[in-house]
């Protein structure tokens, strides 16, 4: 299949590249470079610098695709609560643009990288695909806002697509040619494991006050390659006429931030001093999945479930690249 990837350079989108070209397909890469790498993104791979608002580039790109994968964003929660306005036109007006250039050239099928955020609190654990939509965050709302553009340009347009619900992320390519490298690094797994790696032992986790059985955030975690496989499935799916969807993805346990600290000492064998600071805002307290429907309809296992090797994977890219792809 011929296919173009938004945000083939970031963490999510870099390993997601390498899976569809190991797998045989044409893959072009369309990122603004600004918060992902040029060194990340598989050689085999076309790489074209720009943004998925700018209808040259899409025009001369679209023709002839089978399917596109967007997965450009921003995806930080706090920085969504301090600048609402850069997720609004960032998630939501310019990849407008890109759903405008798909129908005027006829490329019909679209996976999209959504977030469990849409579910704001939920009153209910585990969270199913029917739990009530209601973000606390701008991150959330503006993913859930291109959700709601997604049903508009299916039914007056016949664009199909699947949409993931991601729960957290974790992991790297295991032989650590491929990792995650934010900056800053909000998220908690890279976080603690880039600071070990510097050889810094104090560590921050963010609320000890939230009604949970240790007093911090409970999280479910998903291997970044499992991600990325389910990306694969549902590409193929489309493109061969299969239904559309949409597909929480996570591994059904949740682990509070201090259970992830510890493994992850236990794991590196390097002792963390952990420091209690102030929640940050638009932080539920417990997000845990129920991926029943992608395992019903998609065939979707998780094949890297467990926390360890999550970490695990996570540290050898970590531990190798420290200073991530500017190393």
């Amino acid at each position: 299949m011929k296919l173009l990837v938004t945000g083939g350079a970031g963490y999510v989108g870099s390993i997601t590249t390498r899976l569809l070209v190991d797998a045989g397909h044409q893959v072009t890469v369309l990122d603004n470079l600004t918060r992902g790498f040029a060194a990340a993104v598989d050689p085999r791979a076309q790489l074209v610098t720009g943004s998925v608002h700018d209808a040259v580039i899409l025009d001369a790109l679209l023709p002839g695709c089978d399917a596109v994968m967007h997965l450009a964003g921003y995806t930080e929660v706090g920085e969504s609560q301090k600048y609402p306005e850069r997720y609004f036109c960032n998630n939501v007006s310019r990849p407008l643009v890109m759903l405008e250039a798909m129908v005027r050239h006829g490329v019909d099928a679209l996976v999209f990288s959504s977030t469990a955020a849409v579910y704001g609190e939920p009153d209910t654990i585990p969270i199913t695909e029917a739990t009530v939509k209601n973000p606390i965050n701008a991150y959330g709302a503006s993913k859930l806002m291109f959700e709601q553009l997604l049903d508009w340009f299916g039914r007056l347009h016949g664009l199909r697509s699947i949409r993931f619900r991601y729960f957290n992320v974790a992991g790297a390519w295991p032989d650590g040619s491929l990792g995650e490298a934010h900056d800053p690094e909000t998220h908690i797994i890279p976080r603690l494991l880039s600071a070990l790696a510097q050889g810094r032992s104090k560590f921050e986790i963010y609320g000890a006050d939230y009604p949970t059985p240790d007093g911090t955030c409970v999280r479910d975690y998903i291997h970044v390659l499992d991600l990325a496989l389910a990306h694969q499935i549902a590409l193929e799916r489309l493109v061969q006429g299969g239904e559309c969807g949409v597909f929480n993805l996570g591994s059904g346990r949740g682990f509070s931030n201090l259970e992830v600290v510890r493994a992850c000492a236990d794991v590196t064998g390097r002792r963390v001093h952990i420091e209690m600071g102030s929640p940050r805002a638009g932080d539920p307290a417990m997000l845990v999945a129920s991926s029943d429907e992608a395992r019903l309809v998609l065939g979707w296992r998780p094949r890297r479930a467990e926390l360890r090797c999550m970490i695990s994977d996570a540290w050898e890219w970590h531990s190798s690249r420290p200073q991530g792809y500017g190393a």
